[in-house]
């Protein structure tokens, strides 16, 4: 192990700390301690000292040269020696690498929390008293894309996820000079441990049937086995793409997006008798009961001529939101509604309101993947839904 000894006037150093700037102090006191570390490394490489003539010499010294590094106190520059074959390698810029690469995660784990590459421009001169540029900042978060990519691509053979929830959400992207919407498809599941998980991610054009499809043969091709049931709401190009790729898998309209629905079609006012009568009927634990109060309910309100077309979309659409009534009844409250999705689309909604505007596509799939991917992480860590019987 390297050995350092250093000779130092302990007056001289007194006076430098009372009476100068702390952040000099410690930047001097740093190089102070690297230089000399890096003299005596080269001591050892060489196998003499300066000025000492041995037949174990290894090679010759050949001055210095001055390098700039930057550390979490700033900037320093530092007086790195050389030899003239040019084989020695100070192992300073090897060890202190580890702190560089936890503080440009720490950049890029800023951005993925929705703090804008303008405020982390200003955080890291106020840290460092460095300037970097925002394109810099950007370009950081350009480590994720390997990582983002990986779990995106993850198989998904290795479980079955008996209930699937998926949704899209729109985002501003810079394309080919334009500012234009694109789809965020993404896809939740119920795993067998009875734990939530992100299956899928997906950017894409406007939301359509053909999207939809592609979305869900890229799950397909990674391993992913028919649900039981998929949980969304009532886009008709997502309807038809689940019934084309999922054969045998029930489709569950979601409650919540479906009662909002129909309290639209409400008169205004004295409507509250109405609303608690349509709220017994979601409330059912059998089928049998919920067709029975649906069935009471529009016996009770059909005479009624403002709620004419209230009547007509809750024949239209009941069937397709009581499915999850088919499943056991502990499930009954994790898979009536698109909710947990919803929830998650507002943390992207978060971090993407902070951006405004994508420069591009695989910006957006990034940072959007990388978010889930910590959703992720947390659902992990978190107790199951329920314990498993």
């Amino acid at each position: 192990m390297t050995q350092l000894q250093f000779n130092l006037n302990m007056d001289l150093l007194k006076d430098s700390v009372m009476n100068s700037n702390i952040d000099a102090v410690v930047k001097s006191t740093i190089v102070l301690v690297l230089n000399e570390y890096m003299e005596k490394e080269r001591d050892e490489h060489l196998k003499v000292h300066a000025y000492e003539r041995s037949s174990y010499r290894q090679d010759y010294r050949n001055g210095y040269y001055e390098r700039d590094f930057m550390m979490s106190i700033g900037k320093i520059r530092l007086r790195v020696p050389r030899t003239r074959s040019g084989e020695f390698a100070p192992t300073v810029f090897e060890k202190y690498a580890r702190c560089d690469k936890a503080f440009v995660l720490s950049m890029v784990e800023m951005v993925v929390n929705g703090v804008s590459t303008r405020k982390v421009k200003k955080i890291v001169e106020e840290l460092c008293g460095e300037s970097v540029s925002k394109s810099f900042v950007s370009s950081l978060t350009e480590k994720l894309d390997p990582i983002v990519k990986k779990w995106a691509n993850r198989p998904l053979n290795t479980q079955y996820y008996p209930y699937i929830f998926v949704d899209a959400m729109y985002i501003k992207v810079r394309e080919h000079h334009k500012v234009v919407s694109k789809a965020v498809y993404i896809a939740t599941g119920i795993n067998e441990e009875n734990k939530r998980e992100v299956l899928g991610l997906k950017v894409d054009h406007t939301e359509s049937y053909e999207a939809w499809q592609s979305f869900f043969k890229d799950l397909i091709a990674r391993g992913l086995q028919s649900p039981k049931l998929i949980i969304s709401d009532a886009h008709s190009g997502l309807k038809k793409a689940i019934s084309t790729e999922f054969i045998g898998t029930s489709w569950q309209r979601c409650t919540v997006h479906f009662k909002r629905n129909l309290i639209d079609k409400m008169p205004k006012k004295g409507v509250a008798e109405v609303k608690f009568d349509l709220k017994r009927i979601f409330d059912a634990v059998k089928v049998e009961d919920a067709r029975k109060f649906k069935d009471e309910f529009v016996i009770r309100y059909e005479e009624n001529p403002k709620l004419d077309k209230f009547i007509e979309k809750l024949e239209e659409g009941f069937d397709d939101a009581i499915q999850f009534l088919n499943e056991d009844q502990k499930y009954h409250r994790f898979i009536h509604s698109t909710n947990s999705l919803e929830r998650l689309n507002q943390e992207v909604r978060r971090r993407e309101r902070v951006i405004r505007i994508f420069p591009n596509t695989q910006s957006a799939f990034r940072l959007i993947g990388a978010v889930l991917m910590d959703y992720d992480e947390n659902q992990k860590k978190r107790r199951p839904l329920f314990k498993k019987e």
